[in-house]
């Protein structure tokens, strides 16, 4: 491998040169090109993929030297020469002392000596510099100094003998292009030539083991509770799109008018049907947006462009009539055949529609009878445990009323007890009211002589005030004696009195008034003669506008005429009649259910309001031999 690291950086060029950093992700450029090198020996494969690795991660450490480098020797360098002296920077940088310095030597001679000639005297000669100062700019200064630069400065001295072995290979090269004959040159004899230093293998890295999953006999919970917990969230969502359902359709059933969805479906094929036939759009004038004349407000730019563009219809609207006179013939034939089919698919759609529309009815009306027979077994059921829980909360009434009783009894026992402390605790009583009184009185009579000291205080003070304000308000009295008319006496050229300031001040201010009014009127009469442009353009416009409103309006009848005889067609085919008697009939019995439901819901009501009356009797007539009682008790 020590022998072919030459074109192992070459490759490494290569592919350097193919990625884009603001296009492609690095990870997936790493990953094709180990697909494209999957031939190679891992080591080589591995150093080549960690050199493209590197320099695009530290890509903005590595610019600090090659882009000023671009900059001084641009002229004779190309733009492909720069991923060559970034992967070498990159080497020198952070894997020279893996590598070692016989094999970046043997890499840098493998590439163009000149070049790298260039770049590492650069290099070296201003890395203690700026070089050091910007990636301290970057990086902590400490870090840089430790991990870049010490063992940069630790090679320099290998590296300088690597500049001159090159500097003495350009030499020899101009030397060999400025004389053809070449000559025999007199070479050293050594024995004792030193083996070059093999590159050490690295090491494998040590793959990290995969942790032992938890075992599942730690902990497992029930399977009982998240099978309970779907049902209830399933039931929960389930009750909700009912109640959503009943709520949105309860009334839909009784609608004379067509469902949002059909009517939908119809509109789009009344679309779809205008669309198709507008196919002599291409030899009209065009057809407008809107059947109401122009109530926007056109900016300057946008009046401009529709008269340019109604200028532009008008041209071809006359082109096309002048190749009509010149013999030119319109599909008309089958144009009219087109319009028949695109009529006969719309009544086939429209009968589809309807005979949809009144089987959805139809099954609504079932469904709201099939209802209407569940909420009366429902009512049933109900009434039935209502009976079933009165009778259950009159047997615990009466238990109550019982317990009651015992308690009053034992209640006033125990007061028959507790009379005589009742006297001792109001002597007590009535003795602290009398303590707190005295000392209330006191602490009055103490509160009204410190009142009365500070109300003094505060008129004493008032006092001084209005005596510091009376001095502050007498006038001052200053003398004013100046003359603007008088020059100041300061003997420079062209001193003016303040009269004559003021004055020529007031001149220019005139003539600059004068000099704004007659611009303010040159763009004035600009504005008008503008104005009155974009006013005939209007016109123009609004012309137009009402042509094309007018054809619409007449196309917009004729489809409006055509639907009405469709659907007319349709309301006479015989399926649709049938359908609708069927509704009909759905419709009537389900008035007789809701008629018989509401003669049961009155006797009901009737029925409930005897029983409650009678309940209160009881209840009544419970409490009163309840009270009667209680007084006869001793």
């Amino acid at each position: 491998m020590a022998s072919s690291y030459g074109s192992l950086v070459k490759q490494a060029i290569v592919l350097l040169d193919k990625f884009k950093a603001g296009r492609q992700c690095l990870d997936d450029f790493i990953e094709d090109a180990s697909k494209d090198l999957q031939t190679m020996d891992p080591l080589q494969k591995k150093f080549i993929l960690d050199a493209i690795y590197g320099c695009v991660e530290q890509k903005k450490l590595l610019d600090v030297v090659v882009t000023p480098f671009f900059g001084q020797n641009g002229k004779c360098l190309s733009r492909g020469d720069r991923s060559q002296f970034v992967i070498i920077c990159y080497l020198a940088t952070f894997v020279l002392d893996d590598l070692g310095f016989q094999q970046f030597s043997n890499i840098v001679k493998s590439l163009d000596i000149k070049k790298m000639h260039a770049f590492l005297s650069f290099f070296f000669s201003n890395l203690t510099t700026w070089i050091q100062v910007q990636w301290n700019g970057i990086y902590d200064s400490a870090f840089v100094e430790e991990h870049w630069i010490g063992p940069l400065l630790r090679w320099r001295p290998e590296i300088d003998i690597l500049v001159d072995q090159l500097a003495v290979k350009i030499s020899q090269g101009s030397q060999i292009k400025k004389a053809p004959i070449k000559t025999t040159q007199p070479q050293e004899f050594s024995l004792t030539r030193p083996k070059p230093r093999p590159l050490p293998m690295p090491e494998l890295i040590p793959q990290q083991e995969k942790s032992k999953p938890v075992p599942e006999s730690t902990y497992k919970p029930p399977k009982e509770m998240e099978t309970l917990e779907e049902v209830k969230q399933k039931n929960h969502q389930k009750a909700q799109e009912l109640l959503y359902e009943a709520n949105t359709k309860q009334f839909s059933c009784v609608k004379p008018q067509k469902s949002e969805h059909t009517k939908r479906a119809i509109s789009q094929i009344e679309e779809d049907l205008g669309s198709k036939l507008k196919f002599n759009s291409v030899h009209s004038s065009g057809t407008p947006s809107t059947n109401k004349s122009c109530s926007i407000k056109l900016n300057n730019a946008a009046i401009l462009r529709r008269e340019a563009l109604y200028a532009r219809q008008v041209e071809e609207e006359l082109q096309r009539i002048e190749r009509l006179a010149q013999g030119a013939r319109e599909p008309s034939s089958f144009l009219r055949w087109q319009q028949e089919m695109l009529e006969k698919d719309l009544q086939e759609k429209l009968n589809r529609i309807e005979r949809r529309y009144l089987e959805g009815r139809i099954t609504d009306e079932e469904v709201a009878l099939a209802r209407q027979r569940m909420m009366e077994r429902n009512q049933k059921t109900a009434q039935q445990q209502k009976e079933e829980t009165a009778k259950l909360m009159q047997r615990y009434a009466e238990k109550r009323l019982r317990e009651e009783k015992v308690m009053r009894d034992l209640v006033q026992q125990v007061a028959e007890g507790h009379k005589n402390s009742k006297a001792a605790k109001e002597k007590i009583q009535k003795l602290k009211q009398s303590i707190v009184k005295e000392v209330s009185e006191q602490s009055q009579e103490l509160l009204r002589q410190a009142l009365e000291k500070a109300q003094a205080e505060l008129s004493r003070k008032f006092e001084i005030i209005l005596e510091i304000r009376c001095i502050e308000s007498l006038p001052h009295i200053r003398s004013k004696n100046f003359d603007e008319t008088e020059a100041a006496g300061h003997e420079l050229l062209g001193e003016m009195s303040l009269a004559e300031l003021k004055e020529r001040l007031a001149f220019l201010k005139e003539a600059e008034r004068r000099e704004q009014q007659e611009k303010r009127k040159h763009i004035m009469e600009e504005k008008q003669k503008k104005k009155q442009l974009l006013l005939e353009k209007l016109d123009a416009i609004e012309l137009h506008r009402r042509a094309l409103a007018e054809t619409a309006t007449v196309r917009k009848e004729e489809r409006k005429a055509k639907l009405d005889f469709l659907q007319q067609t349709v309301d006479q085919d015989e399926t649709i009649l049938a359908l609708r008697k069927k509704l009909e009939e759905k419709k009537q019995e389900r008035q007789r259910l809701k008629q018989m439901e509401s003669n049961k819901a009155s006797k009901q009501t009737s029925a409930q309001q005897t029983h409650n009356q009678r309940k209160e009797k009881s209840w009544e007539e419970l409490e009163q031999s309840l009270a009667s009682y209680i007084q006869d008790a001793p």
